[in-house]
């Protein structure tokens, strides 16, 4: 009898040293997530700035090696001078490949750059997407009908890819008010 008392208190304080641990377990797990979760407007437009850095540079560093790449086979080629390529000078057809391959280059920065901002960004990966989409949607419902632009009436910008910053979102939307005033009363 005295064996069970003792196994039954011993198991409650069991029971008890064990529950805080798990109640604090649960709600730092949950105070993580939360943090990932929560991202601040502020906190997204840097890293939709970094986002963009990242991928200029990665698309100016593939250009250089597409451009790189495509020298080093074009030099290996034995090109005739006096005998023309498809009807050019060779020296504009081995130019023109040169550009080529760096706009190829070019083109494929983002696609690489995105891929590194996905792996440097992994904790906060999930809220940017959230909000990205976010931002679009409210974009895509403040933009401007771009029909009646002129000269003295531009479109502000129609993707919304200048705004860097809450007050530049705020004048972006205010610059869109003046455009639908202006298409409003001058056509």
């Amino acid at each position: 009898m005295l064996a069970l008392k003792n196994s039954t208190l011993a198991s409650k304080a069991t029971k008890r040293l064990l529950t805080p641990q798990i109640l604090s377990s649960r709600s730092n797990s949950t105070s993580s997530k939360d943090s990932q979760e929560q991202l601040t407007w502020a906190n997204f437009f840097d890293l939709r700035k970094k986002e963009r850095r990242i991928n200029i540079g990665s698309s100016a560093f593939t250009a250089f090696l597409g451009c790189n790449a495509s020298w080093v086979y074009l030099s290996t080629l034995e090109i005739d001078p006096l005998q023309p390529i498809m009807g050019f000078d060779p020296l504009l057809v081995v130019s023109s490949a040169l550009v080529a391959s760096g706009f190829l280059g070019y083109l494929m920065g983002p696609v690489i750059g995105t891929q590194i901002f996905k792996l440097s960004n992994k904790k906060r990966l999930k809220s940017f997407e959230v909000k990205n989409k976010d931002f679009l949607r409210k974009v895509v419902a403040n933009r401007v009908n771009p029909s009646s632009q002129s000269f003295s009436n531009p479109v502000p910008d129609y993707y919304g890819e200048k705004i860097g910053s809450i007050r530049e979102y705020r004048q972006w939307l205010r610059d869109c008010h003046a455009y639908r005033r202006k298409a409003k009363e001058f056509l």
